[in-house]
Parts: C-alpha cells; structure tokens; sequence
C-alpha cells in the first residue's frame, strides 16, 4: 500500500491565501463589519501600511473582501467581506478553538498577558 496522498490543488490554494501573514487576522477584524482602512490598522498590532495595503488587493483580487469608495470630503474607503469571505468564519472559529487547545502562548504574548 502506498503512503503517496495527493494534494487538492483548491485546498492547496486555499490553506497558502488564508495562511499568509496577517490575512487571517484582517478577515478575522471584517467578521465583525465593514472597517475603513485606519480601523483595521489600527485593530491589528504590528502590521505595516504597506502590508495591510497588499494584503487587503490580493484579498479583494481573490473576492473575499470589496472595496468601496464612498465620495465625500474627505473621501471614505470602506472594506467588507463578500459572501465568500464571510464564509470563512466557521473555519476561522474552529482553527481559533484549536489554538486554545493546542498552542502555547509565545513570549510576546506573556509579556503581554
């Protein structure tokens, strides 16, 4: 019997957009409604303008988020979570009470604590 297990390519994709550096957290923040992008940087500690930036196109690029301009003075960008995106929250909550259960806080989180 061989021990050779194949890969889903659709899951593959999936695990590397979710799982890159901060994704989860900005989809975690849009759970809870739309945010302007001061919002979410400020609702997420440590990430960088430029980050939070890429990271919001490449989830909208991927039709998990919209981008809306509202005109006005000043002018507001709003960002929310598609249908898609909001579907992700089961899996965010569970991958959350796996956290719980398995991973040792770091130290940047007991100094914090």
């Amino acid at each position: 019997m061989s021990n050779d297990v194949s890969l889903c390519p659709r899951f593959h994709r999936a695990v590397e957009l979710i799982g890159r550096r901060w994704t989860g957290a900005i989809i975690r923040v849009l759970l809870s409604g739309p945010r302007r992008f001061n919002e979410l940087l400020g609702s997420i500690p440590g990430i960088s303008d430029r980050l939070l930036t890429e990271r919001l196109r490449e989830l909208e690029s991927e039709n998990l988020i919209t981008r809306t301009v509202e005109s006005g003075s000043p002018v507001k960008v709003i960002y929310a979570l598609t249908c898609a995106g909001a579907e992700l929250q089961e899996s965010l909550d569970a991958l959350g009470r796996w956290a719980e259960r398995w991973i040792t806080p770091g130290a940047e989180e007991t100094k914090s604590a």
